[in-house]
């Protein structure tokens, strides 16, 4: 069954929408070729406090081999925080890209 997990992390102060910009530009080509990793949407909240991920994978395991200590340490080391991670089943996803809609069995 996919599942997606919710990233977030507090954005220390001073950081401008800009440099987080800038930020996620530089990390995004790190995701692609991801073993399992279907799709991910970089988040920013409106009052630029708040970063995170949205992310689709093929399985849970796939989303935990991602999510190793060197990867934490990543978002430490670009964005001065620590990451919290929420994982959920997605039993049906709707795809308007493709015209599809698919179901877990």
């Amino acid at each position: 069954m996919a599942v997606t997990a919710i990233v977030r992390f507090a954005l220390p102060e001073g950081k401008t929408r800009e440099s987080v910009k800038a930020a996620f530009e530089a990390s995004a080509p790190l995701y692609q070729g991801v073993q399992g990793l279907v799709r991910k949407y970089y988040l920013l909240s409106e009052d630029g406090r708040t970063g995170g991920g949205v992310y689709l994978f093929d399985s849970r395991e796939d989303a935990e081999r991602l999510y190793s200590e060197a990867w934490k340490a990543g978002i430490r080391e670009r964005l001065g925080a620590e990451p919290s991670i929420e994982y959920f089943e997605s039993p049906v996803i709707v795809d308007n890209e493709v015209g599809a809609i698919s179901s877990a069995a």
